[in-house]
């Protein structure tokens, strides 16, 4: 299983970015995925999650703002950013609970991908 993100970059203050965590390993069930984010000498903390039974969460400094959704089709899970701000800077990490046959659910990374907002 690999979780593979993609959209991160340089925008401008009030700026929008789109960000995308595709997950391929063949047959899987996915029962969460989200995004964390990680500042500069700090630990990670929840940004959205989507969750397969309880819905779609967020932490509040980002509610209002931001957006989660998955293309069930696709098993992507794409995080609309808007309205960002250069505290949003970040680097931002896809993370998921995957379910495999062989494997049962375990807890996957992607490799990050950096969200720098100018003012």
């Amino acid at each position: 299983v690999q979780l593979v993100e993609s959209g991160g970059g340089l925008v401008q203050g009030g700026g929008t970015l789109r960000l995308s965590c595709e997950v391929s390993g063949g047959t899987l069930v996915v029962n969460h995925l989200g995004w964390r984010r990680q500042f500069p000498g700090k630990e990670r903390e929840l940004v959205a999650r989507w969750d397969r039974v309880r819905g779609t969460d967020y932490s509040g400094s980002v509610q209002g703002r931001f957006t989660i959704s998955k293309d069930n089709a696709r098993n992507i899970v794409y995080l609309q950013t808007n309205s960002l701000e250069p505290e949003d800077t970040a680097d931002y990490y896809c993370f998921g609970s995957i379910w495999t046959p062989s494997t049962g659910s375990v807890d996957y990374w992607g490799q990050g991908t950096l969200v720098t907002v100018s003012s």
